[in-house]
């Protein structure tokens, strides 16, 4: 008996690709696709560039959480540090960067816990979660980009859980990386 999820992995061959549009975070892109089992389909595809979420933990379980403006809310959300990575870089390389930036904090002992799919039926953006330590004492300067500000701070573990059930945090990446340490990492 063959099990259905063997298949998973196959790739499609994509016969025609039209760029329609192109911003300065991602391209807009149709294309005609033969599926695996033979279909030809017409889709479209946010070809975006990977990105990494990252959970910063202090010694004394405190998480660092800003709130920033974000269009496809259009308003200011709860998260956890975040952004893509550039050219050259690997997830841990623009974890380091992005969190110093948007933070000030220093990454120590950072890993990768996974990498997850923002959304598989339309985007190509993969995103790594990475797990990093913090020393609340070794702050250096933020470094914002010209259009992002981020609110920071360091709120206790257990306030970030509740914060998850009561729906506050929203973005998908930072549930995915937070329930992950929970469910996979943490030891108690």
């Amino acid at each position: 008996m063959t099990n259905a999820l063997d298949k998973a992995g196959r790739k499609g061959t994509v016969l025609s690709k039209q760029q329609v549009y192109s911003g300065p975070i991602f391209k807009l892109v149709k294309e005609t696709i033969k599926t695996p089992d033979g279909l030809e389909v017409e889709r479209d595809l946010i070809d975006h560039g990977n990105a990494v979420t990252i959970l910063a933990l202090t010694a004394d379980d405190q998480v660092v959480l800003g709130s920033e403006y974000r269009v496809g809310r259009n308003s200011e959300t709860i998260g956890l540090p975040a952004g893509l990575i550039n050219a050259g870089e690997d997830p841990l390389t623009a974890a380091k960067r992005e969190l110093q930036e948007e933070t000030g904090y220093i990454a120590h002992d950072s890993e990768v816990m996974t990498t997850i799919s923002s959304s598989e039926g339309f985007t190509n953006e993969a995103v790594s979660l990475i797990l990093t330590h913090i020393d609340p004492s070794e702050h250096g300067e933020r470094h914002f980009d010209h259009d992002e500000y981020v609110n920071t701070q360091l709120v206790p573990l257990t306030d970030v859980i509740d914060l998850l059930k009561a729906g506050k945090i929203r973005s998908a990446q930072g549930i995915c990386a937070i329930t992950w340490y929970l469910n996979f990492i943490r030891k108690d």
